[in-house]
């Protein structure tokens, strides 16, 4: 059903929603999606560094701790 809507198509629905909604609900609209999206990337990548981190602090403690002498006896 979606494959048959071409560019008049789409025209007219944005036209549609420009005179529902008004020029000014849909720029603060856009302005709240870009926002979200921006969260969302600076989360994901926030995450990535704590993964990294997390792994190279795993990567760098590969020592033997020493024994005490309590350990010893």
């Amino acid at each position: 059903m979606l494959n048959n809507i071409g560019l008049p198509g789409l025209l007219l629905i944005a036209v549609v929603v420009l005179v529902l909604f008004g020029r000014g609900k849909i720029s603060s609209l856009m302005g709240e999606v870009g926002k979200g999206i921006t969260a969302f990337k600076k989360g994901v990548s926030d995450g990535q560094k704590e993964i990294e981190d997390a792994s190279v602090e795993q990567a760098r403690d590969v020592t033997p701790e020493e024994k005490t002498e309590k350990d010893k006896a």
